[in-house]
């Protein structure tokens, strides 16, 4: 893949290793934990607590009854497209009491991907809107659990009244290769943005 014209803005043709953070967002569930690890260089940091019953009223463990465990600040991890380009991954918390984090976490990223449970669609309404009331440039990444019904993408993305310059791709969470794919289709997108899109916010 041609990554010239990705260089740092402003600094066109400098060379050397460009560093992005991305943001890995979506609801209570969705998969970022399991995604910045399968696809992370570095073992991945993490900050997940045991669920208690004490927060099951307010994490909603419809459709996870199985989760056990819950991000209560960020997760992060580290991949290399190639030798030029590096991604520093930060997953956000997806219960609605951590929210207060986003704002901190989202300074000085580029890009976001919004990771999305086809069996829960709601649960990732507050990411998409967060990324639209900021101006952040996203993708949609449907987590194809197990368990899920098949939809055609272009039916979720109805469903979600995601605009249509916005790149939609099904994925498993747990798959390295596949997360790398949902990472360049992010990358891609970002280049497809006027140059001055490319400022770090």
């Amino acid at each position: 893949m041609d990554w010239k014209g990705f260089e740092r803005p402003g600094d066109p043709g400098t060379g050397g290793t460009r560093s992005v953070k991305v943001m890995i967002a979506g609801g209570f569930g969705t998969g970022k934990t399991t995604m910045v690890g399968a696809v992370s260089d570095i073992r991945p940091l993490t900050t997940e607590e045991t669920l208690t019953r004490a927060g099951a009223a307010v994490d909603h463990l419809v459709g996870v009854a199985d989760k056990a465990e819950t991000t209560v600040s960020l997760d992060f991890g580290k991949i290399g497209l190639n030798e030029s380009l590096v991604l520093y991954l930060f997953g956000t918390p997806g219960q609605e009491r951590f929210w207060f984090l986003w704002n901190g976490l989202f300074k000085g990223a580029l890009g976001a991907v919004v990771l999305v449970d086809t069996r829960r669609l709601s649960s990732s309404f507050r990411a998409i809107e967060e990324m639209e009331r900021q101006e952040v440039p996203f993708v949609v990444a449907l987590n194809m659990f197990p368990d899920a019904a098949e939809h055609p993408v272009e039916e979720i993305r109805d469903a979600l009244d995601i605009a249509a310059h916005i790149p939609v791709v099904a994925f498993d969470a747990r798959d390295r290769a596949a997360g790398r794919d949902v990472l360049v289709a992010l990358v891609e997108h970002l280049r497809d943005r006027p140059r001055a899109a490319l400022e770090p916010r």
